[in-house]
């Protein structure tokens, strides 16, 4: 079977799977698993939360189309001037940025291929970046409120700005990333030395797209950790490179731009997990995660998240066990277990997911063997430090 058809196949595969997942969940509301105050509530939460992915999807994929990314990586290369170890740092901080303020989906879909494409044309091997990629987009996913879907759900319980969520988590945020660019470090060593050729970056096809794309994008990133609401910025963002796109470049605007499969996926997974929750899961997950703002309570709800998104997905890991997060040091224990953790299967983050496809489209082949080996280890590493960081700089232990 060619790659080809074997990438449509697993596109098939995840359309599927949101499918009978959307079923299941218009059975569930017919049959009355929710009721009509509990879909209301459910909707409060969530909706401004998909509102969000689906502006900033838009804003991602039309920076991308305008050359934002791959004229940054072009410059990356020069910034490097011909040293592998200087283009590996800012390649990380890149990443680590971009993950921060943009999603990690953004890095997965959008970063993955540029940097895989950047890697190839100086003569350097693709593998140490696309593994530093999925990566860092699971394990940076910890800095602010729109780093990952699961923070956005989260917020409230630190507070109602950006600050107070990075006040509760700077401390395993930095040390996540500081961990894993450690170890990705020492795993490829012996690639990360010498010299590359330098090239020249690569021009956008349209210049005056191009500087309203980096506008748009540089104005985005301070008013995300503004305090006002991000569905607000990233649909004001969204709206403004709509209308340039519908001036300058028509063709790029499609219906492609909207994040079906992922709008789909997380909706149907909030219907389920609430039914699920109202019919006995609360208690199940009460007693698998514990309680208790004690390091050894912490540890225990991460370790049940880090677990339940290895072993289904992060997502229905987190919702399922949010309602037992009820403090802020737990709900920050479980967003490292959900958020950091996720490296060993293929299907514990859909970051991971969107990651391997474009790695198959570009040809670039992986040993998930390896993958789950390695990812294994940076898991069992990270999560008790990162959990012990949150809970010295929380407690002020």
């Amino acid at each position: 079977m060619s790659e080809t058809s074997s990438l449509r196949l697993r596109q098939r595969g995840v359309r599927a799977v949101t499918l009978v997942l959307a079923i299941a969940a218009v059975i569930v509301v017919a049959a009355g698993g929710l009721t009509w105050a509990e879909l209301d509530e459910l909707s409060t939460t969530t909706v401004p939360v998909l509102a969000f992915v689906l502006a900033m999807t838009i804003v991602a994929e039309l920076a991308s189309v305008a050359g934002v990314f791959t004229v940054l990586a072009g410059h990356l290369a020069l910034w490097g001037r011909g040293r592998v170890t200087v283009l590996w740092a800012l390649v990380l901080v890149m990443i680590v940025l971009i993950t921060a303020f943009m999603s990690l989906d953004t890095t997965a879909v959008l970063v993955t291929p540029i940097i895989v494409v950047l890697a190839r044309r100086i003569g350097l091997s693709p593998l140490p970046f696309a593994l530093a990629t999925v990566w860092l987009a699971n394990t940076g996913s910890l800095f602010l409120p729109v780093s990952n879907l699961t923070n956005l759900i989260a917020g409230d319980t630190f507070g109602a700005a950006p600050a107070d969520f990075i006040g509760f988590l700077w401390a395993p945020a930095l040390a996540s990333v500081l961990i894993t660019i450690g170890m990705l470090t020492i795993v490829y060593r012996r690639s990360l030395t010498g010299r590359y050729r330098l090239d020249t970056p690569a021009e956008a096809p349209d210049r005056l797209l191009l500087i309203i794309a980096m506008v748009v994008v540089g104005l985005l990133v301070p008013l995300l950790v503004s305090g006002i609401d991000v569905a607000v910025v990233a649909g004001g963002a969204a709206a403004v490179l709509f209308i340039a796109f519908a001036i300058r470049n028509r063709g790029a605007l499609s219906f492609g731009l909207v994040p079906w499969r992922t709008l789909g996926f997380a909706a149907s997974l909030f219907v389920l997990v609430q039914a699920a929750h109202s019919h006995g899961l609360a208690a199940v997950a009460t007693a698998a995660a514990g309680t208790g703002d004690d390091v050894v309570g912490l540890l225990q709800v991460a370790a049940v998240g880090a677990l339940g998104a290895n072993a289904v997905n992060n997502l229905p890991a987190f919702m399922a066990l949010a309602p037992v997060a009820e403090s802020p040091l737990r709900m920050g224990a479980l967003l490292i277990g959900v958020n950091l953790a996720p490296l060993v299967s293929p299907w514990a983050s859909l970051a991971t997911l969107l990651w391997h496809q474009r790695l198959k489209s570009l040809g670039v082949e992986i040993s998930w063997r390896r993958y789950a080996l390695l990812g294994a280890v940076l898991a069992v590493v990270l999560v008790p430090i990162t959990v012990v960081a949150l809970w010295a700089a929380g407690t002020g232990g």
